[in-house]
């Protein structure tokens, strides 16, 4: 797998990590091992929340198993075809509410999003390819998988073992790299809003 490094450069000292890490389309097929999965789990686990209420929720599907045929019919037919060839496929929920009050939770995603972080990092550590997809059916998903209503459905995740690229269509393969980031000028400020 290609390092974000190869093709990408800070602008400021980070660890390679950050760097390095990024979204693969390219998967072998074989499967991810339950005990990978549960290493990725983990690291998510350790993500921060507000009061610690831990709102995120991973629901998943190895491939090979029973639920493997739910999870792939979920993906948009963009995704299928590449998605297919993961090992995994993993979908994160969050708590709308605080569980400790009941009242709604204003963090619950940003919350789902530092856990998310983790789970990708680990699995880039892991040698995993990790893609975050929002391009799947959130209402089929909400009646198959029978998530209550008090949860959001933030997005699926795509876990593989990395593989050539040339098993991607053309235009999949044209798109097969580490993406750049926008200026840290155009995404903070101090003070006020001045983006």
């Amino acid at each position: 797998m290609i390092k974000g490094s190869e093709k990408r450069k800070a602008s400021q000292p980070v660890n390679p990590l950050f760097i390095d890490r990024w979204s693969p389309r390219a998967m072998t097929g074989e499967a991810v091992s339950e005990q990978e999965l549960l290493t990725m789990f983990e690291a998510a686990r350790w993500a921060p929340s507000s009061g610690n209420l831990q709102p995120w929720r991973i629901l998943y599907a190895r491939r090979d198993t029973e639920h493997w045929p739910t999870y792939a019919s979920l993906l948009f037919d963009g995704n299928r075809i590449w998605g297919e060839r993961a090992g995994a496929l993993l979908l994160f929920v969050s708590h709308t509410l605080n569980e400790a009050t009941g009242k709604p939770s204003d963090t619950h995603c940003f919350d789902a999003g530092a856990a998310w972080q983790n789970l990708a990092l680990q699995g880039y550590l892991l040698g995993l390819g990790v893609h975050g997809i929002a391009g799947f059916h959130r209402d089929r998903a909400r009646e198959l998988l029978k998530i209550p209503a008090q949860f959001h459905l933030e997005a699926m995740v795509v876990v593989g073992r990395p593989g050539a690229r040339d098993l991607l269509s053309e235009a999949l393969l044209a798109r097969e790299t580490p993406s750049d980031r926008r200026p840290l000028a155009q995404t903070v400020c101090e003070g006020v809003f001045g983006l």
